[in-house]
């Protein structure tokens, strides 16, 4: 009995302290800062974007210039049987430059099209920063996540040691039967199954990582920082949120360039009706005789317009219509997105303090009070046990949780027009789950909204349970 004594307490003092305060908020974490900013600068699809933007600003001088000069060289001769220069007052040489010229104000509106085309590449860079950015802080986060589910699987691993010694020790005595020392032994050998699948999920997420930032796969990435150590996401308020979304939205600003480039292509169709001119000058050299010139203004004589530069206006207004309408679309749904966002996060925030201020510390009195009853014969050990693997699911879920409303306070940042991961989902999206060490300890978490940088998603790790 004094055995099992020791064992009873070695297990009590095994329990947790649980921190219930919310973290304190970290101005910056250095770890993901360099994680950021090594993806942004290396990125082959950041560099391959921002290539495209510069190619863009070049055809800006290029769509307002004039077009090249012709030069024309020939000789004018009279008869066949010898050059007649000198001779003949009807024999010269001829050299002429010819310079079309467009109607005035045609070439400052293909500038303003060609600038308008650089804008909306300028957008399309900005949101793949933006979904860079985001992966790199969803690839962070699922990384603090996993390590701290392995923690928490030590923790665990560690009361089942503790559950198999006491179980042996009353068996040795002859107070329970071998079946609780061999459930005691099966939950063991099922945790070894579990930390595996955890340890593959680090490594899928490590090398996720290192693929946005251009690292090798398998470089380690020390992270000082637990998820429980990061800040509580701000909620802002609707208006705020929708008037920063608006105002930020890479999506919604690619779609207001499209917009103002149909509006400046209609300006120069309906520009293209004016006819253009074409300037020519020439010297006609006679040999010893008085060389010739001649100066010529010609005018192109838009007979076709009605099938041309007409049918082209209604054509420019029509797409303008539709990027208009486009442009709309794009509003609409970014509100319903940033709504949704806000609903869930607002949902995550309440939950987390369920567990700061309900959950856990009922579960860590549970625990306390069962324990101290098995000491005195009131309960069986199953009991003990099971509040031990209650405390410990609550606590996954916790940090299940707090990844969860880091996630949605991320996909609110990137401003992404896709579905969020986790929106409208089941107890996963509220960090809920089953009893860690019955069921398994999982490591999957939301993806993130697609985009051109998307990362492959890691592998699910674990069994059905979602607890941590």
């Amino acid at each position: 009995m004094i055995r099992l004594h020791v064992h009873l307490l070695a297990l009590t003092a095994w329990m947790p302290v649980v921190a219930f305060a919310v973290p304190p908020a970290a101005e910056s974490d250095p770890v993901l800062a360099s994680l950021v900013r090594e993806a942004l600068e290396h990125n082959p699809e950041c560099a391959r974007s921002r290539a495209e933007l510069a190619a863009e600003r070049e055809r800006i001088p290029q769509a307002g210039a004039l077009a090249d000069p012709t030069l024309t060289l020939g000789i004018q001769n009279d008869g066949f049987k010898s050059i007649q220069i000198g001779t003949a007052e009807t024999s010269f040489w001829l050299v002429m430059i010819t310079q079309p010229l467009p109607w005035p104000g045609k070439r400052g509106l293909r500038e303003d099209v060609a600038r308008s085309a650089a804008s909306t590449a300028e957008a399309t860079v900005n949101r793949l920063e933006f979904t860079i950015r985001a992966e790199v802080e969803r690839g962070y986060v699922d990384l603090l996540l996993v390590r701290g589910q392995l923690e928490l699987l030590g923790r665990l691993e560690a009361l089942w040691r503790e559950a198999e010694a006491i179980a042996r020790a009353r068996y040795e005595v002859g107070a329970v039967t071998q079946s609780d020392l061999v459930r005691a032994q099966l939950e063991r050998t099922r945790l070894v199954q579990q930390r595996l699948a955890l340890e593959a999920s680090e490594r899928s997420r490590l090398q996720a990582l290192n693929r946005l930032r251009v690292h090798p796969l398998d470089e380690p990435i020390e992270t000082p920082r637990r998820i429980s150590d990061m800040a509580e996401p701000k909620l802002p308020s609707v208006d705020e949120a929708m008037a920063d979304a608006e105002t930020r939205s890479p999506d919604l600003a690619l779609a207001r360039g499209t917009v103002r480039t149909a509006e400046r292509r209609v300006d120069l169709a309906r520009r293209e009706r004016y006819p253009d001119f074409t300037v020519s000058a020439a010297i006609m050299p006679r040999g010893g005789l008085e060389p010739m010139w001649s100066a010529n203004v010609g005018i192109s004589i838009p007979i076709w317009a009605g099938r041309k530069q007409s049918r082209a206006v209604a054509e420019s207004v029509s797409l303008q219509d539709a990027e208009a309408q486009g442009e709309e679309s794009i509003r609409q749904v970014l509100r319903l997105r940033t709504q949704e966002r806000l609903t869930a996060l607002e949902a995550l925030l309440k939950t987390l303090r369920l567990y700061r201020e309900g959950l856990l510390v009922q579960s860590d009195t549970a625990v306390r009070s069962t324990v101290g009853q098995y000491k005195v014969g009131k309960v069986p050990f199953a009991s003990v046990l099971e509040v031990m693997r209650g405390l410990v699911a609550d606590e996954g879920g916790y940090l299940d949780t707090i990844a969860q409303a880091q996630r949605m306070a991320i996909a609110q940042r990137e401003l992404s027009l896709q579905p969020t991961p986790g929106i409208g989902g089941g107890a996963t999206a509220m960090g809920g789950g089953s009893v860690p060490g019955s069921s398994g300890i999982t490591s999957g978490s939301a993806r993130p909204s697609g985009g051109a940088a998307a990362s492959a998603a890691p592998a699910q790790a674990g069994s059905s349970g979602s607890g941590m």
